[in-house]
């Protein structure tokens, strides 16, 4: 319909609030839509197996090429710093190292009453149990892939 000129349409605009919204979605919802719920729910065993086979087995094997690499790294840095600190180019603060490590055991402290892990720690390893409730074949799939990719 067209208008008069100089006349004005009343439109009604409805306000969305997303950050409530977006407070109550799990990450993978926000990351994969709503209808990202369990595997099983839409696609068939054999299916399932075979995704999570095939990921898992491409995981598996840069897991192994990328550490190989990144273990050799990490000891030929280890070494550098041994050889340097005998040479008396680089002195330790032990104290220092003693206090991040205290602090880094308070943090990933487990609770004794309860057994679980304390503050986020203990929230992300529910989700994922959580995850890997919902999905078994998947995540079955998943596990003998990597260990195949492992082994190749």
């Amino acid at each position: 319909m067209a208008t008069k000129a100089g006349e004005r349409k009343d439109e009604v605009y409805e306000v969305l609030d997303l950050t409530e919204y977006a407070k109550q979605q799990r990450w993978w919802n926000k990351f994969f839509g709503k209808n990202s719920g369990p595997v099983a729910e839409k696609y068939s065993v054999a299916t399932q197996l075979a995704l999570g086979g095939a990921s898992g087995w491409c995981a598996g094997y840069l897991f192994q090429k990328v550490g190989k690499l990144a273990a050799t790294a990490v000891g030929g840095g280890f070494f550098l710093l041994q050889i340097a600190n005998h040479s008396g180019y680089v002195k330790v603060n032990w104290k220092q190292v003693n206090r991040d490590v205290n602090k880094a055991k308070h943090q990933l402290k487990i609770n004794n009453i309860t057994g679980k892990p304390s503050g986020e720690v203990g929230s992300r390893v529910q989700e994922v149990k959580i995850f890997v409730k919902k999905n078994a074949v998947l995540t079955g799939g998943f596990a003998a892939g990597f260990l195949i990719g492992m082994a190749s």
